[in-house]
């Protein structure tokens, strides 16, 4: 069933599908975060080691990124309805689920396994789906409002689940994550139409000289993704994004993401002050990544990411350095959330300018199974640091040396380094 708005037209439907998938890349993005503000939790509970909580997020985090391609490959053979719908029910399952977990592999199971899956689903790749599929237009505004919806999880979620964990408790937190993921399935069911086509309309900006849409169908999904990578491997551009965007990840949501509340916790913040914390880090990230994606249509997407890699850098060696009081903490929120994940719109350009608008989102799902194999590192290497030593600090000046050597590739990048567009 699908509901018709009276008087539809492109650019009403268009921003209709934008705020609906906008909601299911905010609550996904609010499910990742979860596991920062259980950590504590679930270790004072079960007496679980920090090693072994972050291997679970590490695996969840890998899981996110690695089913982006095939998710992608997979709104093009069964449909982007269907891929989220089914996205949102397994992450709604998941972590109900998880309310019966005692072992430390229910844990991986629930909120690492099945929700990564669920959860990579509804990610970036389905921004990059949605923006190819509904927009002829402002394509890289487009693409950096639904990237800043990450942010935005943080921004809505993490005061209230630091809220619900601050008696030391996980299942409430739990609960809330089923709830939201399990509200947005009525919204994709009736909201989304699988094409503009389907309610009569064009792409947002559509002219008769526009580029054609990307095809409704495409069968064997499994090869598809594969065949995409195959040829997408053969070009340098291929691998500098997936490169750069391993260190994105290694430098965001795996590390900071992940650890930020626990590493407050080291330096006598309540979870609730952190959470608060990360909120405005993604307050600020709705503001740059936006701005981002504005920027992106009108500049060298290699020249903001060189900018953006380089702040990211800085922000991260100077952090273990500041004495942890409210007006450091303030500057680095408002330098490092800018910056959050800004690299996005330029990242989702350079992939369709290399490969074409067709397999540009299936591409980008390797590329951003990249950025979760780095927040996957992070997530685990940074637990495991500081259980060896004690201090999360070394793994915050390594992830900042990362990232300024990102900057420094990135700049290095000929414009000639940008593929012809590929063909299926």
């Amino acid at each position: 069933m699908l509901i018709r708005l009276p008087g539809a037209s492109a650019r009403n439907t268009a921003w209709l599908v934008v705020a609906v998938t906008f909601l299911a890349l905010l609550v996904a993005a609010g499910l990742r975060s979860a596991p920062g503000v259980m950590m504590v939790p679930l270790e004072t509970h079960f007496g679980w080691d920090r090693a072994t909580i972050s291997a679970s997020a590490a695996i969840g985090i890998f899981l996110y990124g690695l089913v982006g391609p095939f998710a992608a490959a997979l709104m093009l053979s069964f449909g982007i309805k269907r891929t989220m719908l089914g996205g949102l029910a397994l992450m709604t399952a998941s972590t109900f689920a998880s309310l019966w977990m005692t072992e430390p592999w229910h844990y991986v199971l629930t909120w690492g396994v099945l929700s990564g899956v669920g959860s990579g689903a509804v990610a970036s790749v389905l921004g990059a789906a949605v923006v190819n599929r509904w927009f002829a237009t402002r394509q890289g505004l487009v693409m950096g409002m639904l990237t800043a919806s990450a942010a935005t999880g943080a921004l809505v979620f993490l005061p209230f689940l630091a809220w619900l964990s601050q008696a030391g408790a996980w299942k409430p937190v739990a609960i809330a994550v089923a709830c939201a993921c399990a509200a947005l399935i009525p919204l994709v069911l009736l909201l989304v139409p699988e094409h503009p086509g389907d309610v009569g309309t064009r792409r947002f900006g559509e002219t008769g000289d526009s580029a054609p849409p990307p095809p409704l169908k495409q069968a064997a999904t499994i090869g598809l993704a594969f065949g995409a990578l195959f040829r997408a491997a053969k070009t340098p551009m291929f691998w500098l994004l997936f490169g750069t965007f391993y260190v994105c990840g290694l430098t965001t949501n795996g590390l900071v993401g992940t650890h930020m509340i626990a590493f407050c916790g080291d330096h006598g913040i309540a979870p609730v002050a952190a959470a608060g914390l990360l909120s405005m880090m993604g307050f600020f990230d709705l503001f740059g990544t936006t701005a981002s994606g504005w920027l992106t249509d009108r500049y060298d997407p290699r020249k903001l990411l060189f900018v953006y890699y380089g702040i990211r850098g800085l922000s991260l060696l100077a952090l273990p350095f500041l004495d942890f009081g409210p007006a450091s903490l303030l500057l680095f929120s408002l330098f490092y959330g800018l910056d959050w994940i800004a690299t996005v719109p330029p990242t989702v350009k350079l992939a369709n300018v290399a490969f074409g608008e067709r397999e540009a989102p299936i591409v980008f799902g390797w590329i951003m199974a990249g950025h979760q194999l780095g927040a996957a590192t992070a997530a685990f290497g940074a637990g495991a640091i500081r259980e060896w030593t004690g201090s999360y600090s070394p793994a915050f000046l390594i992830a900042g040396g990362f990232a300024l050597v990102a900057s420094v590739v990135v700049l290095g990048w000929r414009v000639k380094a940008v593929e012809p567009v590929l063909s299926i």
